[in-house]
């Protein structure tokens, strides 16, 4: 397979995750704005995130931590592409080292045919006073770390809910 192959496969594969939310969209939004309110729920269940810098605009960039129960931590980074308040987030998703430098997924031991950048949508709808949020992490690999993300944004997605419920 070439490389462009290789890259098309990549690129056609979708991770979408869906949660209704017993809270306003208002109250959704801040959870994903605010690094405060996001450090309480970022990162699968058992991981907490020690840190969290967000400059939220277009051409703004974030610097998320995930700490690992064993203490380990996974820095991710990326721009925001679209912004509109209450309704969408689009932004790029790269590994990242502390200072913010895109780095492999083999930085931190993962497979290395992960892409060194993905695209996540953030979706909000109002749904008679609670919230509909959907992710659309796209550039997926057809690898077991994809089908651990799906799981990992899921249980991201139950403590935001905890977080605003």
């Amino acid at each position: 397979m070439t490389t462009e192959q290789q890259q098309a496969t990549a690129a056609s594969r979708t991770i979408v995750v869906s949660r209704l939310i017993n809270a306003p969209r208002e109250r959704v939004w801040h959870a994903w704005t605010d690094p405060e309110h996001m450090m309480r729920w970022w990162g699968p269940q058992h991981f907490t995130a020690p840190s969290c810098r967000i400059d939220l605009r277009v051409g703004g960039s974030y610097l998320f931590c995930m700490r690992s129960p064993e203490g380990q931590d996974f820095w991710s980074t990326g721009v925001y592409r679209e912004i509109v308040p209450h309704e969408r987030i689009v932004y790029t998703d790269c590994f990242a080292d502390e200072h913010g430098n895109v780095v492999p997924a083999s930085y931190y031991g993962m497979d290395a045919s992960y892409p060194l950048e993905t695209l996540v949508t953030v979706q909000l709808e109002d749904v008679n006073g609670q919230t509909k949020l959907t992710i659309f992490h796209a550039n997926q690999p057809d690898t077991p770390m994809t089908d651990g993300a799906k799981i990992g944004w899921a249980q991201s997605l139950d403590k935001l809910a905890a977080s605003v419920e």
